[in-house]
């Protein structure tokens, strides 16, 4: 019996011990005026050389086409993830992307949808459509398991992170084109730790937007 009971301690001292080696990280991501920012991509690698879990992103995601605009704006998938491009418009779309982390064009009929196109760089694709110029979509192609997308009050969490020294990145579509992505240490210890980060972001518009299509 008291063996059982010691290894059942021990069991127990394990555990408590693994659950504290990792947090959740509570983010909150405001602009410059301290408003929240939804839609923000917040990516945190290790400062220092570390085993990475398997990624939970998803594998595979769709874009939709309704109303001249792609839904969603903003997708985030893994590396060497898959998205399928579907037409529920009514009209043709020619979907097209000069980024350097894909290069694609095909065009989708109404009703129709894409094969999938495979995303197998990490970075930001800025997808277009060369019949509507006001459409714009974003595939954030992400090479660590560690990410989180903020919500309607510019918050997220991200779950299950070893404690350590982080970098916290943080990418949005209405950053200004041409500048560095904001960015910030962050030292993780215990069962929680608090990232928050304001950045600086300018006014969606289709100069906006064709300015950033060259940027991704």
């Amino acid at each position: 019996m008291a063996r059982i009971l010691s290894a059942v301690s021990l069991a127990a001292l394990l555990l408590t011990a693994s659950s504290a080696m990792a947090a959740s990280v509570n983010i909150q991501i405001s602009d410059t005026h301290g408003l929240p920012v939804a839609r923000a991509v917040v990516a945190l690698e290790p400062q220092a050389q570390l085993h990475l879990p398997a990624s939970p992103l998803p594998q595979n995601a769709v874009i939709d086409q309704r109303h001249e605009t792609f839904i969603p704006l903003v997708t985030v998938i893994r590396q060497g993830g898959e998205v399928v491009f579907t037409n529920n418009d009514t009209t043709m779309h020619q979907v097209y992307s000069f980024s350097p982390v894909k290069q694609f064009e095909f065009e989708i009929d109404q009703g129709q949808k894409s094969q999938p196109v495979t995303f197998d760089k990490a970075g930001v694709a800025a997808i277009g459509c060369n019949i509507h110029d006001q459409m714009i979509a974003y595939v954030y192609v992400a090479d660590t398991p560690f990410i989180a997308v903020t919500d309607a009050n510019g918050r997220a969490v991200i779950g299950n992170v070893p404690d350590g020294a982080w970098r916290a990145t943080v990418w949005h579509p209405q950053l200004p084109p041409g500048k560095s992505t904001p960015s910030a240490a962050l030292t993780v210890s215990g069962t929680a730790a608090d990232f928050a980060l304001a950045v600086p972001l300018v006014a969606a518009g289709p100069g906006t937007r064709r300015m950033h299509m060259g940027d991704y």
